[in-house]
């Protein structure tokens, strides 16, 4: 087993595509769940309505005899998917948010399944084009890339300029977002949905539309959330259904709790620790699998679902045992939960 080569890898993973994009969603989760105390489980939703809206957007504008997309596409399609992960959460928020907080929860998880079986489905295929996906729609972005062509990093801790282009902009991304909550929460409306957070007859009784302040939060948080899934389909050139699973959100959910919900820093470092321990514990268990040290008794298929018994077992210890998080504070754990 190379365990400096796994300690690379978990490296790159932790400041890699996935760490800026999880990051860069679950700030948008935190808002929603940190900062307001709303329950959005399927935050994965607007990831999926953000990227299809750049995907489709892009595809219908091509030219039938070059294939080519008109010029801009790709800077409209980024604009709809934004919209549409900000209408997706105007349309959740509506019927649920005068409800308890379970409602939301329930209708949220439903509506994310529903969209990603909608878009794989045959009737949605012409534009969709089913399972297998759209592809080749962020050319211009690649096209605007300022790296000369070479791999960056030291030693075997490199980029190509690819992808380093994308993480420049995947984590300058996260900055400015990261700065937008901390504006926003710094500000009245910051201490409104706190207040909401911690008892919301008391902030109904001080005359606060508390209706009107929950709405705002779930579509700026979807906002966020549907630029991380633009950002992810940038990066992988390609969007397909099933990369748009529920596990997604409770991915985003466990990095907001391990860097503490309702904490500024708290999605940054969440995410960062997250990737690193998820490839590091990939490449041990692989390695050991490899070299036999568990006989017949661990394969290569039962490694899946190994790490994700034990992240669940991580999880409930960090829920018992510090609930607030890395950056978190344990006052501010305590949700009105209406």
């Amino acid at each position: 087993m190379d365990l400096v080569k796994i300690l690379v890898d978990a490296g790159r993973a932790a400041v890699g595509l996935p760490a800026a994009v999880y990051a860069l969603s679950a700030i948008g989760l935190n808002l929603q769940f940190g900062y307001t105390g709303l329950l959005n489980f399927g935050h994965v939703a607007s990831m999926l309505v953000g990227a299809y809206g750049l995907a489709i957007t892009v595809d219908v504008t091509r030219d039938s005899v070059t294939g080519d997309p008109m010029a801009g596409a790709m800077w409209l399609g980024i604009l709809v998917g934004l919209l549409l992960a900000v209408l997706l959460g105007l349309l959740m928020g509506a019927p649920t948010l005068r409800l308890r907080a379970d409602y939301l929860a329930i209708v949220t998880i439903a509506v994310g399944e529903i969209l990603r079986l909608v878009v794989r489905s045959r009737w949605a295929a012409p534009v969709t084009n089913g399972l297998s996906g759209l592809q080749g729609f962020a050319d211009r972005f690649y096209e605007l890339n300022p790296i000369p062509i070479g791999q960056y990093g030291i030693g075997t801790f490199r980029f190509d300029e690819r992808l380093l282009w994308v993480l420049i902009v995947g984590w300058g991304l996260v900055a400015l977002a990261t700065l937008f909550i901390r504006r926003l929460t710094t500000s009245p409306w910051g201490r409104v949905i706190r207040a909401i957070r911690e008892d919301e007859d008391a902030a109904r009784s001080l005359g606060k539309n508390v209706f009107a302040y929950k709405m705002q939060s779930l579509m700026v948080g979807s906002a966020i959330g549907g630029l991380a899934g633009i950002v992810l389909a940038i990066g992988q050139q390609n969007v397909g259904p099933d990369n748009y699973l529920p596990l997604l959100t409770f991915y985003a959910f466990t990095i907001v709790i391990l860097g503490g919900p309702g904490s500024l820093r708290g999605p940054i470092i969440g995410s960062v620790i997250f990737w690193f321990v998820f490839s590091f514990f990939d490449g041990v268990m692989t390695g050991a699998v490899t070299a036999g040290w568990f006989g017949d008794l661990v394969q290569a298929t039962d490694i899946g679902p190994i790490r994700f018994a034990l992240f669940g077992v991580g999880l409930i210890w960090l829920m018992t045992s510090r609930p607030q998080g890395i950056f978190g504070k344990r006052e501010e754990l305590y949700f009105d939960g209406r």
